[in-house]
C-alpha cells in the first residue's frame, strides 16, 4: 500500500517503512506525527481525493532535525572582474520514518498532526472563540447588539464575567476594574434587560 502526501509545498509518494527528508516539521526526535494531506491512496483499491482523501492519513516517527546540504549561489558579473560572490545556504529538514498508511480512521487516531515550524497550530483558532461560545450556551445575552460593542468588546466583557444585559446595567462604567466600560453601553443595558 502506498499513499501520496502534500506537506511543505511538496508531494512525496510514501510507503511504510520508508526514511523520508522533508520541510522542518514542529515536533522533536522520537515523536509521532501525521500527516492529513493525503492526495492519494493506492494498492489493492486506489482512492483519489479531491483535493484530499477524507479520513485518510500517514503516521511517521519523527527521526532527527538536520540540515541539507550547502548549495553554493557562484554571482559573477560580465567585465567587472572584482565582481564575484559566493553565499550558501543549508536548508532546515525534518528526517522521517514512515511507520502507518491509515485509508480510514485517521480523524479519530489522537495522534498530533504535523505541523511546519513556521505555521501555528490549526488548532488554536477556535479554542480562542470557547468563552465565549460557553457563555452563549449558557442562557448570555448577545453584547454586540449595543451600539459600540463590537466582537472584541464582548469578548473583554465576557472575560470580566458580564455575560448578560442585566449584569451590565448593574455595573458603574466610572469605578468597573473588569474591562472598559462606557456609560452608553450601560444605557442601552439598562433598556434591552
Amino acid at each position: 500500500m502506498f499513499a501520496v502526501l502534500k506537506t511543505g509545498g511538496k508531494q512525496y509518494k510514501v510507503q511504510a517503512g520508508d526514511i523520508l527528508r522533508v520541510e522542518k516539521l514542529a515536533a522533536d526526535a522520537g515523536e509521532t506525527v501525521q500527516f492529513n494531506d493525503i492526495l492519494m491512496i493506492g494498492g489493492e483499491s486506489t482512492a483519489i481525493g479531491a483535493p484530499f482523501v477524507a479520513g485518510a492519513g500517514v503516521q511517521a516517527e519523527i527521526v532527527d532535525q538536520i540540515k541539507g546540504e550547502k548549495t553554493i549561489n557562484f554571482v559573477m558579473r560580465r567585465r567587472k572582474h572584482g565582481s564575484q560572490r559566493t553565499k550558501g545556504h543549508r536548508q532546515q529538514l525534518t528526517l522521517l520514518r514512515i511507520t502507518d498508511i491509515l485509508a480510514s480512521g485517521a480523524d479519530a487516531s489522537g495522534v498530533k498532526a504535523a505541523v511546519g515550524a513556521g505555521s501555528a497550530p490549526k488548532a488554536a483558532a477556535p479554542a480562542a472563540a470557547a468563552p465565549q461560545k460557553a457563555a452563549a450556551a449558557a442562557g448570555a445575552d448577545d453584547l454586540t447588539e449595543i451600539t459600540g460593542v463590537g466582537p472584541a468588546a464582548a469578548k473583554k466583557l465576557v472575560d470580566a464575567g458580564i455575560t448578560t444585559f442585566a449584569q451590565l446595567a448593574a455595573v458603574d462604567a466610572d469605578t468597573f476594574e473588569g474591562a472598559k466600560v462606557k456609560a452608553e453601553w450601560v444605557e442601552q443595558a439598562k433598556t434591552l434587560a
